[in-house]
Order: C-alpha cells, then structure tokens, then sequence
C-alpha cells in the first residue's frame, strides 16, 4: 500500500488561480484534496513535503511530440529503448508523452509501432506514461521533408494508414501529414472520422489549401514555423494559417533555435495561451552532451544546444521540457496559468483525457511536478509515486 503523501506550497489549482500556502493530499495514485486547508493535521501516516520559497506544484507535462533521449529513440523497436526514454523523462517535469515515429521503411515503421502497443500495456507507475503514438511521416512534403529521410516519403493513403494503425493496436492518436499531396484530405477526413487527430507538418501547402485541410479535419499544427511553407505577403501559407485560423492548435519548439525568442513571442501574440502546446521534439542525444548521434539512420552532430544532420539541417532537439517552460516565459512574459496550459492542459483536452489529466483536480491522476524559481525539477510525481527528486535536495 503507498503511503499517502501531502505537498505543501504555491500550486496551481484547476481554475488557472495561484494559490499560496496550498495543500495537495496524494492517495492511491489520485489527487485526493486540492485547498489552502490542512486535511491531514493530525494524520501520522503521511509523508510530508513543506517545499522552499519559490518553488511551484503544477500538474505533470505532457509531451506529444518527441522522438527520444537519454541515448534511446522510439524507432529503435525495442522494449529496452522505450524503458530508458520513459523514466527519463521525469527529470524534465514530464509524466506523460506520445511515442513519436519517423519517416522510415514501412517494416521498420511497423515494428516501432509494434513495440509501442506492447510496452503501453504494461501498467509502470516509476515512469512518465505513455498515452499513444505521434505518427509523423511519412505522408509528408518532399519539399519540406526537414530532417526526414526523403527516399521512405509515401503518398497519404487510408489502407496504409490503418495497416500502421493495426500494428499499434490502435494506440495512434496523432499524425503528422500534408494535406496538400494526392490523397491528403482523403487521409485527413479519415483521420478526423476515427477521432485521430490530424496535423498539418512537413508541408508546402498555401493558405487556401490548408483552409481545405481545416474543412477535411485538420487541428493541430506540426512544430510551428519548422517544415512548412512560412509567411509571404501574398500567401500567409501554414504558418501564416497557424497564426490566423482559431481552430488548430498549434506545436512550439521554444529552444531558441527552430525559431527565434521573437518569432515565438510574434506568434505568441495569435495563438495565445489557449491554442499553444509546448513541444520538446527531442531526438536520443537528449541528455548526453555534445558527440554525433543518428535519427532516421542519420548522422546527427549535436553542439552546444543545437542538433543538425551533416548538411546542416535541423534534426529534432536536444530541449528538455523544463527549459522550454523557462524560455516561454522569458520570451513572452507569460504566466504559471498560462504555463500550465500550455504544457498540460491543451494537450490533455485534445487527447480527450483530460478527465484524468492536465490539471490539479480531485480524482485525477497525481502526475504532478514541481519547479523552482529557475524552472529547475525539484521532484516529479507519476500517478502518485516519487519517481525523480533532485540531487541533494532536502524537503
């Protein structure tokens, strides 16, 4: 039996509200008391945290949009990589994630795919969870391929979709695609129809045929300003229509380097806390430092913060999810509340799980994490177990 546990601090309750002196009460994996009242009082059988000045409790992040670390990628196929990718991601605030493929052999696609549904199954409390599968590629632009290996490019087709979709024991929930190719919106319309989420990536379509997509069933938008036809004054193209069109949700890579603090701060202005998910598109060299790494079978040179195929073309991130919250609000001088919509509540509700996800609320699953002052992770919790706590540290 888990003991019960009792944070004490700033948190973040479920109307967005900042609430000092607060009381958070885990029990059995859920959240059992949210209030600025004591429940415990005179309860011995309770661990308790009173947290440093500073620091703040937020509910558990969720990343729908990485590809690996820690030396591990989703496309390795292999239980073992997705154990390693899992439990480090509670070092960053994140308890929660979507798998994330790439644009490969379908064989290769198919086995990661496997792989995914299998390990899924298996119920791990001492690790972030994972709720599906991100499948992005390989109905994407040549044009705007980015670092997806360009000769494993399919036309959107529904059969090969739902042969993917079969071997994930339909656990996809998201996929990335341009609408613009032969079959685009076919897949898209089908897609909507099985309440996958479709999002428009790796594309060259103009304003106009991503306002098709939109009429098809598109919502969601593929790391905002990466991959895509960008702005012009005589077509807004995707991330103009990003900016403009309420109905898509919208990715960001806010590392400083797939888009600059201004861009961020620019588009921040049209999409708002409301419409932003933060995304960390990390590939394995997460978390190792500098050296050469691959993605896709691709060599990838990673420096400093920046991760790049030999031609020097982007390939994914090195960005740890905490740092992401922390360049946020440097860069748009947002608030916690904002914060945490951006990292957990957006992306529960568009998972549609949010009856048990993305905020601090009485029966939901105790994912919670708390930062301090400079966005480090003090501790993270997933579904009720202290699953990473800094080094050092005495609370």
């Amino acid at each position: 039996m888990k003991p019960k546990i009792l944070l004490v601090g700033t948190l973040i309750n479920e109307k967005g509200q900042l609430v000092d002196n607060g009381y958070l009460w885990i029990k059995d994996d859920k959240i059992h008391h949210v209030d600025t009242t004591d429940p415990l009082s005179t309860d011995e059988d309770v661990i308790r945290y009173n947290l440093p000045k500073g620091c703040i409790i937020l509910p558990g992040m969720i990343d729908i949009h990485i590809h690996g670390a820690a030396g591990a990628d989703f496309m390795d196929g292999t239980q073992k990589a997705l154990e390693i990718i899992a439990k480090h991601l509670p070092a960053e605030g994140t308890t929660s994630f979507l798998a994330t493929t790439m644009t490969e052999e379908t064989s290769v696609i198919h086995n990661a795919l496997n792989a995914a549904a299998n390990f899924i199954k298996q119920s791990r409390n001492s690790a972030a969870e994972m709720l599906g599968i991100h499948l992005e590629g390989p109905f994407i632009s040549h044009k705007r391929a980015g670092a997806q290996p360009k000769s494993f490019i399919l036309q959107p087709d529904v059969h090969q979709f739902n042969e993917f979709q079969k071997s994930a024991d339909d656990l996809i929930k998201l996929v990335t695609l341009a609408p613009e190719m032969d079959g685009g919106l076919e897949l898209t319309k089908s897609l909507s129809s099985q309440d996958v989420i479709a999002s428009i990536g790796h594309s060259d379509s103009s304003y106009v045929e991503v306002k098709d997509g939109i009429e098809a069933g598109i919502s969601h938008v593929t790391h905002l300003f990466n991959g895509m036809r960008g702005m012009h004054h005589r077509d807004p193209g995707v991330a103009g229509a990003a900016l403009l069109e309420d109905e898509l949700k919208v990715e960001m890579i806010v590392d400083g380097v797939h888009a600059s603090p201004e861009m961020i701060r620019l588009a921040y202005h049209s999409t708002g806390s409301e419409r932003t998910i933060l995304i960390t598109d990390s590939m394995r060299a997460k978390g190792l430092g500098e050296g050469t790494y691959t993605l896709g079978g691709q060599q990838v040179s990673v420096k400093a913060d920046e991760a790049r195929l030999i031609d020097g073309t982007l390939a994914g991130s090195i960005l740890p999810m905490n740092i992401a919250v922390k360049n946020m609000m440097d860069y748009t001088h947002c608030s916690w509340s904002d914060i945490v919509k951006m990292t957990s509540e957006n992306a529960a509700k568009e998972l549609q799980i949010f009856e048990r996800k993305g905020s601090l609320s009485v029966g939901k699953d105790a994912d919670i994490t708390v930062l301090t002052e400079e966005c480090d992770v003090l501790m993270t919790f997933c579904r009720g177990e202290l699953v990473y706590q800094r080094k050092g540290e005495r609370v």
